[in-house]
């Protein structure tokens, strides 16, 4: 089956090439009732996975928004509390995802996870879909009085040279208040 090879969540338009449309949506209707694959709301599928201790785990949050985003031309950025635990910088888990667009705002539900699509201006969508913009949603979210120094000197060794890079040519563009922890992460902090 293509989607073992492909991303962990994906919809009939993935096998378009394989028939017409209303055949697809049967096929991968029948695999559902099989078991082979698990519906995760109307037109989005993924492949479960089995864990020792809880069962079936629950759907990927991040293939699930690759997948609704695919074949769109629309930004998209996680942001808030799930963008610091992602970086480990917050043991938070949170109920709802937000993520940050210039696409269309929409909620999308996942079981008991909800993903908030949310249009935000383009200010806030600096480093879209890439690692350094996952930090500066972080940031935005823990501000200042919520970032603690070691976890700060911990994200910092764990930035890779690439990631620097990026955000320091980012950093001009970044609010007033945001600019010295980013400064700090790159290694450029003035002493």
């Amino acid at each position: 089956m293509r989607a073992r090879r492909s991303a962990a969540a994906f919809s009939s338009k993935h096998f378009q090439e394989f028939g017409r449309p209303a055949a697809v949506r049967q096929a991968l209707s029948r695999l559902v009732k099989a078991g082979k694959i698990r519906r995760i709301r109307q037109g989005l599928y993924d492949l479960p996975r089995p864990h020792p201790v809880v069962g079936q785990t629950e759907p990927d949050p991040m293939a699930a928004v690759r997948a609704l985003m695919e074949g769109s031309s629309a930004q998209w950025q996680v942001s808030g509390a799930y963008a610091a635990n992602r970086l480990g910088l917050s043991e938070q888990v949170p109920g709802r995802i937000v993520i940050l667009t210039n696409g269309v705002s929409r909620r999308v539900a996942l079981g008991k996870l909800t993903l908030v699509f949310r249009r935000a201006a383009p200010r806030n969508l600096l480093g879209t879909g890439r690692p350094a913009g996952l930090v500066i949603q972080a940031i935005r979210h823990l501000r200042e009085r919520g970032l603690e120094p070691e976890r700060l000197e911990q994200l910092r060794k764990r930035l890779d040279a690439e990631t620097r890079s990026e955000l320091a040519a980012l950093t001009p563009q970044l609010p007033a208040w945001m600019r010295p922890i980013v400064e700090r992460l790159t290694g450029e902090a003035k002493v």
